[in-house]
């Protein structure tokens, strides 16, 4: 299928059964206000021990929806490779237990992005650097306000020591992105692997997932890729402009919108893997 196909095809997916969608959204949102919940609940636990505790199981309730929730991103991506137009039905154990599957392959493409970037840090001595900031910033202060020392030596001190932190920042930051990027595309095809065979050891073979995107072709994921990126950033635009005067009426529109564009992102994956499954 061509680009242009799988972006048409993807954005109206979601739509071809609302009553699927619908499930799907409540989900979606039970997931996130569970979540939200349990932080915020977590949070104010110092007013009663019990509400460390509600916490803990809203946040476990938010876990074990995600399960789900991602089980059926899944079945999803399987409906683009297979090009079946209907919306997956939902299976209470098998999309849970997929989901689990899911999450794991998750956390293993994304651990070596975090270790590539941690190592960055450390070459670019970010940690150091931030210590020497307040290190600086201490010393400073006993200077300034106990010793009676002058203000603009030490902020000229704390500005460079500043300075110094952000350009390690800077290179840490724009290589943690680029990184974090092209895994996430690696990432998308560990779980087009999961979807197509079911398989967790061929989900977590990376080197195959790497092979997947030369077979599909980079040129188009990196298109389908940029695509997707602008078409959602100006549906986001549009909305934020014609609803900013309305916050509630924006906040709902972005609930609903929200679960939409995941759905279309796993929709443009199955789609583009069916060109090599």
């Amino acid at each position: 299928m061509n680009v242009i196909g799988i972006i048409k095809d993807a954005f109206l997916f979601p739509s071809k059964n609302t009553g699927r969608f619908a499930v799907y959204l409540l989900l979606s949102v039970l997931m996130a206000g569970f979540a939200i919940g349990g932080i915020l609940t977590y949070l104010v636990g110092f007013i009663d021990d019990m509400y460390y505790l509600l916490g803990g199981i809203y946040c476990v309730i938010s876990l074990l929806i995600g399960f789900f929730v991602s089980g059926y991103h899944i079945k999803t991506i399987k409906s683009g490779i297979e090009l079946s137009d209907e919306i997956p039905v939902f299976e209470l154990y098998k999309d849970f237990m997929t989901g689990f599957d899911n999450i794991v392959v998750t956390i293993f493409y994304f651990i070596i992005p975090a270790l590539i970037v941690v190592l960055v840090a450390f070459d670019t001595n970010l940690f150091s650097n931030a210590t020497a900031l307040v290190e600086e910033v201490i010393m400073q202060a006993y200077n300034v306000y106990v010793m009676g020392g002058s203000l603009n030596l030490a902020t000229n001190a704390i500005s460079q020591s500043l300075s110094v932190l952000m350009g390690s920042l800077t290179i840490t930051v724009t290589a943690a992105i680029i990184i974090f990027l092209i895994f996430a595309v690696i990432q998308s095809m560990g779980e087009a692997r999961l979807a197509k065979t079911g398989s967790l050891k061929e989900a977590l073979n990376i080197f195959e997932a790497i092979k997947d995107i030369k077979r599909i072709g980079i040129v188009k994921v990196v298109i389908i890729a940029i695509l997707m990126t602008l078409v959602i950033g100006l549906l986001e635009f549009a909305l934020t402009a014609v609803f900013s005067h309305f916050p509630f009426l924006l906040t709902v529109v972005y609930v609903i919108i929200t679960p939409y564009l995941s759905l279309v992102a796993q929709r443009a994956i199955g789609l583009a893997y069916s060109d090599i499954a």
